[in-house]
């Protein structure tokens, strides 16, 4: 078996796992690893044994020291300006694009600028004036809206942070049948998010309704009640009522005990 950590990188929050030289190392220790765009500092959010792999796990690089995070702080000032600078330029060039951060690899290898825009950009003449001032790698990477979000961050409609700027490590498939199952207002303003998409958060019950409702009718059955034979015109899916217009007694709320 294979000891291995799960880092979380505060530039993706993707669960990315590594290697673990020391057993030792706890969850919440802050580490330096490596992927494909550099250096970074993560944290260990797990810790698990799996199978031998036939495809080597990279390592972590070392515990973060007092020096990586000395860096990593005047990295995040250094880069906060090159984002100022990037949308000046952006707009010197006529780009139509929105320059949403900038950050750049620990060991200050590039410089890594995010955007959106609604076209594909050509953004060469942007990256050779950039390259000239910071004398560094330049990447600019185009990202979605549901990206920029969660990038961005925010509050929902619930009134607490956006879901995918706090815990989410990925974005799950979303549908409108998902609504539709948690008998939902399909107004976009009620089932879309701040990225214009459909809301995350309606993944999360859907199986639960999906359960309970194989226990109701379907609307526009025809049932029998204690008022009489009537069509459902209504349900709670939760409480497991549904609300039945009966001819001669008008709408009535009944349980799921119904023939």
């Amino acid at each position: 078996m294979l000891d291995v950590i799960g880092v979380s990188l505060p530039v993706s929050r993707k669960i990315v796992y590594f290697e673990s030289p020391n057993s030792k190392i706890e969850i919440g220790t802050s580490v330096v690893i490596q992927n494909e765009q550099g250096l970074f500092i993560g944290k260990v959010i797990s810790k698990k044994q799996i199978p031998n792999q036939t495809e080597k796990i990279p390592s972590i690089i070392r515990i973060a020291k007092k020096a990586d995070f000395i860096s990593r702080d005047h990295n995040i000032k250094d880069a906060f300006n090159a984002l100022l600078k990037c949308r000046t330029l952006a707009r010197k060039h006529n780009l139509d694009m929105k320059v949403i951060d900038s950050y750049y690899t620990l060991d200050r290898d590039k410089l890594i600028f995010r955007f959106t825009s609604h076209d594909r950009i050509d953004f060469r003449e942007l990256a050779k004036d950039l390259a000239k001032i910071y004398k560094v790698r330049i990447e600019l990477r185009q990202v979605g809206v549901r990206d920029e979000t969660s990038i961005v961050g925010g509050l929902g409609p619930c009134g607490r942070p956006l879901c995918c700027a706090l815990f989410l490590d990925d974005f799950n498939s979303v549908s409108i049948n998902m609504a539709k199952n948690q008998n939902i207002s399909l107004n976009p303003t009620k089932i879309n998010g701040l990225c214009g998409r459909l809301l995350c958060c309606l993944k999360y019950e859907n199986d639960t309704y999906c359960q309970c409702r194989l226990a109701l009718p379907k609307m526009g059955d025809e049932i029998e009640t204690e008022y009489g034979l009537g069509t459902v015109v209504g349900m709670d899916i939760l409480k497991q009522k549904i609300k039945v217009e009966v001819p001669g007694t008008g709408t009535v709320e009944v349980d799921k005990k119904w023939k």
